[in-house]
């Protein structure tokens, strides 16, 4: 292989069911939000056991409208994890809403109640806990958390879909949820995200926040409520709505390229299963992540992703932490070491329906000497 890029990270899996159902709409007088996306926004309600759902141009969006419907602004206090891709969490800047980082658990990645419980202070007015790689978060305790001190529980499952905890499916635990349908996500719009609630009045907030049609034009309600103009159009729900219809076949091929990935990893020196927690009933994992072995550091991590980027495989750091992000240095505050040092030796490999046995074979085999030449021998770390 030379120095091109041969095997992604994310490949979309699409039938010619999406490719019919895109060009219906491209055929029909409506491109923009319609139809589709009411049927989308319905069949998503369903899917999450939700009263509600809401379809969005992003998961930035989404979160920006949810935190106008529940009027938080200037002064007010959101506790998050600085682990995971927060693109979600930038609409905090937007909002003048001040970040307040709570670090994580070291296993499961996903926030640490405790350390979040810790951060309440009189200004805080709401935890956003993530379903972080497709791993649930300890919903229950967050839950207890959040009603000791009369907070708002958000929820971000842009990573998750699919994943259960305790028998019931992500997206059902906060008193809102947002999903995303970006790559490398199993169920693809191109970009767009979903709002899923039970609250009428916010519901309601939101998708007067999220747009106004032609018919509101003279309305002196919807004048009150300036719209964000974030509107999902029909041709991202027409492709939604096909990707929902067979998401679980989809699931189920990605998990058959992780048990063979897992497989080609049995040889690592102190290889660990992928954690789940007792009460993560299932997972569907995000990303294909592997943890680095205590001899490897961030900058040997670096230099086995650029050894496989020459072997044209992509490979990617999971995430740089939140509060290390220079914005959020000045804007945010809470040290989260576990966040940190989990972050510097984590690197995520090709993950996507399409790959061959022998491609993954070959990506783990590249791994292993990548991890060799940098001098840190082989112990890496599902």
């Amino acid at each position: 292989m030379n120095d091109e890029i041969e095997i992604f990270l994310s490949d979309p899996d699409i039938s010619p069911r999406e490719l019919a159902s895109v060009e219906a709409v491209l055929r029909s007088p409506q491109l923009g939000a319609g139809a589709e996306v009411e049927a989308f926004e319905e069949e998503f309600a369903r899917y999450a056991g939700r009263r509600h759902a809401l379809a969005v141009s992003s998961p930035t969006a989404a979160l920006m409208l949810c935190l106008r419907a529940y009027e938080l602004g200037a002064g007010d206090e959101v506790i998050l994890s600085p682990y995971s891709w927060w693109q979600i969490g930038h609409a905090l800047s937007w909002h003048g809403v001040a970040p307040v980082f709570a670090d994580i658990d070291y296993y499961s990645g996903t926030i640490s109640p405790k350390i979040a419980e810790s951060r309440v202070t009189p200004r805080t007015r709401a935890i956003l806990a993530g379903n972080t790689k497709g791993h649930p978060a300890f919903w229950d305790e967050l839950r207890a958390v959040a009603d000791a001190g009369s907070l708002i529980l958000l929820e971000d499952s842009t990573e998750a879909i699919g994943s259960e905890y305790d028998g019931k499916r992500v997206g059902s635990f906060g008193d809102v949820a947002i999903f995303a349908f970006a790559q490398p996500s199993p169920l693809l719009c191109g970009e767009g995200a979903m709002l899923v609630t039970d609250d009428t009045a916010v519901f309601s907030r939101m998708r007067q926040f999220r747009s106004r049609g032609l018919d509101a034009r003279n309305s002196v309600a919807a004048a009150t409520r300036p719209p964000l103009q974030a509107e999902m159009s029909d041709l991202q729900a027409a492709l939604g709505r096909c990707q929902l219809s067979r998401l679980d076949g989809i699931l189920e091929r990605r998990r058959t390229v992780e048990s063979v990935y897992f497989e080609y990893m049995k040889s690592f020196e102190g290889l660990k299963d992928p954690y789940h927690g007792p009460d993560a009933t299932e997972v569907h994992w995000f990303v294909y992540e592997v943890h680095l072995g205590t001899r490897f550091s961030r900058s040997s991590r670096d230099a086995i992703v650029n050894d496989l980027r020459t072997q044209g495989i992509e490979a990617a750091a999971y995430c740089v932490p939140m509060h290390n992000q220079f914005h959020y240095r000045e804007s945010g505050r809470g040290d989260c070491p576990t966040a940190v040092r989990v972050a510097d030796r984590t690197l995520v490999l090709p993950f996507h329906p399409h790959l061959a046995r022998e491609e993954i074979a070959f990506i783990v085999e590249a791994l292993k000497d990548a991890s060799v030449n940098v001098g840190a021998g082989s112990s890496i770390y599902l």
